[in-house]
């Protein structure tokens, strides 16, 4: 295969995909059957329209400029990050890839009821509310044009998306409950095989010149208590779809669950509704067995100050 055949990909790389890779020229290397990466019924899943369609207008400078605060979000809106991921992070190859919560159709998702802040949520609101937790900043006010970019940038990928049904490739792929109980010791070493090499023994991801390439899992850089992919079955649907790199699909489900679960064990920034108390923010906010914050792991209480 050429480089131009693994574009995909090598966005996807530079793009920064969060939680397992491996390198490039090893993915590139693989077995063309050795890919068996967890996708929809490619007859079903949306397709976003080519980056060559892109308009040229002012429109489409709003486009343009969304599409590189998406792929490079401390870069266009460092003042709303508080930490290295990027929001191709998590919505890889640069938001369209089905199964890693392509934006495409994040925007014909919403309006939508979401129990996490007990009201109907915007498209702007919900992107806010990435800022906040995902990216550990502060959510830029409505109307401002990283907000106004980064839906245009949405608009136009969901051009000719289905509006108000199910659509394939939406969110993350919801799992079934591990044959075993979700174990760190298990998940250490799926890590350590499979994800080390790309995210670090320490889980502190790489960079290249300043540009996060592979983000980290943990640690202050990385997402905070209130993201989604804090949530063990957010995790482990990401990992199985999408990890390692160019290679989803590899992992079962019970590895997915456990690198998760080790993955989600280890500290990061607090939970921005932190109220003083590890004990009260979890009986609020994270009563769920899918969460680790508050709980005992190695002797230390996660989300502790």
């Amino acid at each position: 295969m050429n480089v131009r055949e693994h574009k995909p990909l090598l966005r996807s790389v530079l793009a920064s995909g969060v939680v397992a890779g491996l390198l490039i020229s090893q993915a590139i290397a693989a077995e063309p059957g050795a890919n068996k990466e967890v996708t929809p019924d490619a007859s079903k899943v949306f397709s976003p329209p080519s980056e060559s369609s892109m308009p040229t207008d002012d429109f489409g400078k709003a486009i343009r400029m969304g599409e590189q605060i998406f792929i490079h979000t401390k870069e266009y809106a460092g003042k709303y990050v508080g930490n290295s991921l990027n929001c191709a992070s998590c919505h890889l190859d640069a938001g369209r890839r089905p199964n890693s919560s392509p934006l495409w159709a994040a925007y014909v998702s919403y309006p939508a009821y979401r129990s996490k802040n007990g009201h109907v949520n915007t498209l702007a609101e919900r992107m806010q509310g990435c800022f906040r937790y995902s990216m550990n900043g502060k959510a830029p006010p409505l109307g401002d044009p990283v907000l106004v970019s980064l839906e245009a940038y949405a608009y136009w990928l969901a051009k000719g998306a289905p509006v108000g049904e199910p659509i394939p490739g939406r969110g993350y792929p919801k799992l079934a409950s591990p044959a075993l109980k979700a174990d760190y010791t298990r998940g250490g070493e799926v890590y350590a095989q499979h994800c080390a090499l790309c995210h670090g023994a320490e889980g502190q991801g790489q960079s290249s010149n300043g540009t996060t390439v592979f983000p980290p899992l943990w640690g202050s850089q990385s997402f905070n208590w209130g993201a989604g992919m804090h949530e063990l079955p957010n995790a482990a649907g990401f990992i199985k779809a999408n990890m390692p790199l160019g290679l989803g699909g590899t992992l079962n489900d019970q590895e997915a669950w456990d690198v998760a679960l080790f993955m989600d064990s280890h500290e990061r920034p607090q939970d921005p509704r932190y109220n003083g108390s590890v004990a009260a923010t979890r009986a609020k906010y994270h009563d769920s067995p899918y969460s680790m914050y508050g709980q005992t792991v190695n002797g230390h209480v996660l989300g502790s100050p």
